[in-house]
C-alpha cells in the first residue's frame, strides 16, 4: 500500500518482495522521513519490512540524520501538515556505510592528509552518540590489498549464509506465534526479552561486567541481549551462552569505546 501510494507500483500490481532502499545523501528530508505535496511517505515507509542503505552516512544533512532516531525506536513516522497528521509505518533494517575521514586514508599514513587523527574524529563526530546507539552492529573493513583479489575464495557461499539465516528466522516466527506486535528478536522488549535472552550465569556476569566499564546505555544493554539471542538462533542453540554475549559486546565495544 505505501508503495502504491507512492505511485511505485503497475496498475493492479502488488509487491512480493522486501524493499531494498538507498537514497543519496543530497536527499531532502522530506524525501527521507516523508511530507511534501500531498505528506507522501518517504525513504524510511518505502522501505518498510525491508532494508534502507544509507552510503556516506556521515554526508547526510544533520537533521536528516537526527530525525531517524526517533523513526528507529517506535517503527512509525508521523507526517504533520496544517490540514493533517498522517501516520506511516517504518519498520526498517538500517545499514550505514561510511569512510572512515573525509579523505578517506585514516588509516594509511602515506595517503592520509596532514589533519590525522582530527579529521576522523571530526567526520565521524557528525554521527551522534544517540543515533550511533541504535546500531546493533559496527564493523570495520580494512582496505583490500591487490594481491589478496588473486587469492582463492574461502568461508562460506551466500547460499549456505542465506539458509543458516533463513532457518534463524524461521526460529523467530515459531517462538513468537501468535504475539500481538513481535514477530523477530528486534522487536521483544520487557519482560518478552527477558524471556527469550537472558543468558546463562556466565554471560550475564560478562554483559554486567562490559555495561560497567563501558556506561552501557539501557538500550545498549537491551540490544546486546537481543543480538546475542540472534546469534545463538543461528547456531541453532537454544539458551543464550556467554559466548553469545561475548560475540554480541563485540559489535558494540569500539563504538563505545569512541562515543
Amino acid at each position: 500500500m505505501i508503495h502504491s501510494l507512492s505511485g511505485l507500483l503497475d496498475e493492479g500490481g502488488i509487491n512480493r518482495e522486501r524493499p531494498f532502499r538507498e537514497p543519496h545523501h543530497t536527499a531532502s528530508m522530506a524525501a527521507i522521513v516523508g511530507g511534501g505535496r500531498g505528506a507522501k511517505p518517504g525513504e524510511i515507509s518505502l522501505a518498510h519490512n525491508g532494508v534502507l542503505f544509507m552510503d556516506e552516512f556521515p554526508e547526510f544533512s544533520r537533521t536528516v540524520l537526527e530525525t531517524l532516531r526517533q523513526p528507529i525506536e517506535t517503527g512509525e513516522v508521523v507526517v504533520a501538515r496544517a490540514n493533517a497528521h498522517v501516520r506511516y509505518p517504518c519498520r526498517f533494517m538500517l545499514v550505514a556505510a561510511a569512510n572512515p575521514c573525509k579523505c578517506g586514508y585514516l588509516a594509511d599514513p602515506a595517503r592520509a592528509c596532514a589533519r590525522v587523527p582530527l579529521c576522523g574524529e571530526d567526520y565521524l563526530g557528525r554521527i551522534s552518540g544517540p543515533l550511533m546507539d541504535r546500531f546493533d552492529l559496527r564493523v570495520e573493513v580494512p582496505p583490500v590489498a591487490f594481491t589478496d583479489l588473486d587469492l582463492p575464495e574461502g568461508g562460506e557461499t551466500s547460499a549456505q549464509v542465506a539458509s543458516r539465516v533463513a532457518g534463524a528466522r524461521a526460529k523467530q516466527l515459531e517462538r513468537f506465534a501468535g504475539h500481538a506486535t513481535a514477530r523477530v528478536n528486534a522487536d521483544a522488549e520487557g519482560h518478552l526479552l527477558d524471556e527469550i535472552a537472558t543468558p546463562d550465569d556466565e554471560g550475564r556476569a560478562l554483559l554486567v561486567k562490559v555495561a560497567e566499564r563501558f556506561g552501557l546505555s539501557a538500550r545498549g544493554y537491551h540490544r546486546v541481549l537481543r543480538v546475542a539471542r540472534t546469534i545463538a538462533d543461528l547456531e541453532g542453540v537454544g539458551a543464550v551462552q556467554r559466548s553469545h554475549v561475548a560475540e554480541a559486546v563485540s559489535f558494540r565495544v569500539s563504538t563505545l569505546a569512541e562515543n
